[in-house]
């Protein structure tokens, strides 16, 4: 078998049109040495079907198969389908399936964001792995980029160093993030968080793990926003969760005075301007050049 760098894993219920959007995303790539590992909950939706020998396959939205025919399938993508008790239940499921040395996750109606992505990415990571010191080739790397949100249609920077404070404020979302494969021997995501599952993981592998997080200067996805974790009342769960993880990694101190920084500087007001449409390009324009500074 080929060594295979990349493993995209997407996890879907139930997803309609949207699955066919991020699977093309990931097969438009110019980089072409990945597995998709689709990892399906018993979806009734019509957004798989069951072929004569057994199989599943991607039902193509009906523009595109009248356009070019029905898509020939791709030896790169694995689907299975078996129930799970939530989206951090079925990636855990999707991580016994990989082979890639990194693994990234993206939920259905987010996409890459453009086809250069993975071909950007495995550059970075190689120059990074040549040029690492030979004493800490043991210390596993962790890549995470930029995202585009397309709810504000704007970029969001992601911190460009990860410190405690940028760890406690806020860390780059899964859908941005090139695992090395080896921070989910030991274990997945820990699912009695429902809401922070990513978050707590992320910080598992920075603090328990030691692993090397790097900044890639680029968009790695497109997210659509609006989702599981945005909603009123998981968002009331998220603050609870956020609250319970960070104690736990940064100590009760430590996390008590960063949560009175935030706010003293008006974090709630920032996070709702950063919500808004109208406003959330400017605002995301102001840090992203702070970022570049403290590059």
């Amino acid at each position: 078998m080929a060594h295979i760098f990349f493993s995209i894993v997407i996890v879907s219920l139930d997803p309609g049109k949207k699955l066919a959007k991020t699977l093309k995303s990931v097969l438009d790539q110019e980089y072409g040495n990945f597995e998709i590992i689709l990892k399906d909950g018993g979806s009734a939706d019509g957004s798989l079907r069951r072929e004569k020998d057994g199989s599943l396959s991607v039902v193509w939205p009906e523009k595109a198969e009248a356009a070019s025919g029905r898509p020939a399938p791709d030896s790169r993508v694995h689907i299975f389908q078996s129930p799970d008790r939530g989206i951090y239940d079925g990636m855990n499921q999707a991580i016994s399936h990989v082979s890639g040395d990194y693994v990234m996750f993206l939920n259905c109606g987010d996409s890459l964001y453009d086809p250069g992505v993975l071909a950007r990415t495995a550059e970075r990571i190689e120059e990074a792995e040549s040029g690492r010191d030979s004493r800490f080739r043991a210390r596993p790397f962790l890549f995470y980029g930029d995202q585009y949100n397309e709810k504000q249609g704007c970029r969001v920077c992601s911190a460009p160093k990860l410190n405690d404070f940028a760890c406690y404020r806020n860390v780059p979302c899964h859908q941005v993030c090139f695992y090395d494969a080896s921070l989910f021997w030991e274990r997945g995501y820990d699912t009695d968080f429902r809401v922070r599952g990513d978050y707590e993981h992320f910080l598992y592998c920075i603090y328990e793990r030691g692993a090397e997080a790097v900044h890639l200067p680029f968009i790695v996805s497109s997210y659509e926003g609006g989702g599981f974790s945005e909603t009123k009342e998981n968002r009331k769960r998220s603050e609870l969760e956020h609250r319970i993880i960070t104690r736990y990694y940064l100590g009760r101190k430590k996390s008590a005075c960063y949560r009175a920084a935030m706010l003293l500087s008006l974090a709630p007001v920032r996070t709702r301007i950063a919500e808004n449409p109208s406003l959330a390009k400017g605002y995301n324009a102001v840090k992203a050049a702070l970022y570049r500074g403290k590059r």
